[in-house]
């Protein structure tokens, strides 16, 4: 699938969605991944109720529901939106409808609420229907004391998008990272909404910060990780960004960058994704020679 129907469902035809099924991963005791089409889910549960870390498309809303009821009985009460793509708040009607709160970021809130344009696909993306929008928002950071544990929200400015959102289930010892993390594959960046690389790469230092050998890392996209595969991915996206960097100083343009295929020995280990190498060296220029990017 390509990333511009992760972003826009309405071109994935029924029959996709008819066929998905939620596969449920312990990250943790109390806290599940989720995986089906999409972004990752991130589910807390215990005495409390259910604390949900993104929602998918709709069509999926009564499959999520039954993967959640393999493991408890609770209700979604909590709905925590990574960012604003479509593919991670795609359910958000349908669980608001159902009484859960739904919190984000406020610039996630910002973008949900009014249409965006996606220049890098020639996409226009309308704005969210009203019980879609979080109703909960914050600046830097937002705590929750449920299911016994410390859920820990912050903000990660300026990397997959302007808006995205780190959780950090502090007992639990798992963290989810939405879009600023594509494990295994070259990761999209949203440089029309505000996300850059060296973003991507400060809030994997962030993280890496908080892991110790026993973290569980849940990506936006790709399997359960942990602290050393995040290691790799944060190296290779700053391979690829000096590389780039060093071509935009000697003058190189767009399309020239993207000829010398300044990936090439890393697309052994991280092409296969929804990002070709070609599109990402030029999401990386994009970011790069972006006004008030820092040219290394």
């Amino acid at each position: 699938m390509s990333v511009l129907n992760f972003l826009t469902p309405g071109a994935i035809p029924q029959e996709e969605f008819d066929a998905i099924e939620i596969e449920v991963y312990d990250a943790a005791p109390g806290v599940l991944m989720l995986v089906g089409q999409g972004g990752n889910i991130g589910i807390s549960y215990g005495d409390d109720s259910v604390f949900m870390v993104d929602t998918q498309f709709g069509q999926l809303t009564e499959k999520i529901l039954a993967a959640i009821k393999t493991r408890t009985a609770k209700p979604v009460q909590l709905v925590l939106n990574t960012h604003w793509h479509g593919d991670h708040v795609g359910g958000n009607s349908n669980f608001s409808k159902r009484g859960a709160l739904i919190v984000a970021h406020e610039r996630a809130h910002a973008r949900l609420s009014v249409d965006q344009f996606l220049g890098a696909f020639g996409q226009k993306v309308p704005a969210a229907p009203k019980e879609a929008i979080p109703v909960i928002t914050f600046t830097e950071n937002i705590s929750f004391n449920w299911n016994g544990d410390v859920i820990e929200v912050f903000h990660a400015p300026e990397a997959h998008t302007d808006g995205d959102a780190i959780v950090h289930f502090h007992t639990a010892n798992v963290i989810l990272m939405g879009d600023t993390y594509f494990n295994g594959m070259y990761p999209f960046i949203d440089v029309d909404t505000g996300g850059s690389i060296d973003g991507m790469i400060a809030v994997a230092n962030a993280v890496l910060a908080r892991c110790d050998e026993d973290t569980k890392v849940i990506p936006g996209h790709g399997p359960l990780s942990n602290r050393s595969e995040l290691l790799a991915y944060r190296e290779m996206m700053v391979a690829v960004r000096d590389a780039v960097t060093k071509l935009v100083g000697v003058g190189k343009s767009r399309e020239e960058i993207i000829a010398e295929k300044p990936t090439a020995a890393l697309d052994a280990a991280w092409d296969g994704g929804v990002l070709d190498p070609d599109t990402y060296v030029g999401h990386i220029y994009d970011s790069v020679t972006a006004a008030g990017a820092v040219l290394r």
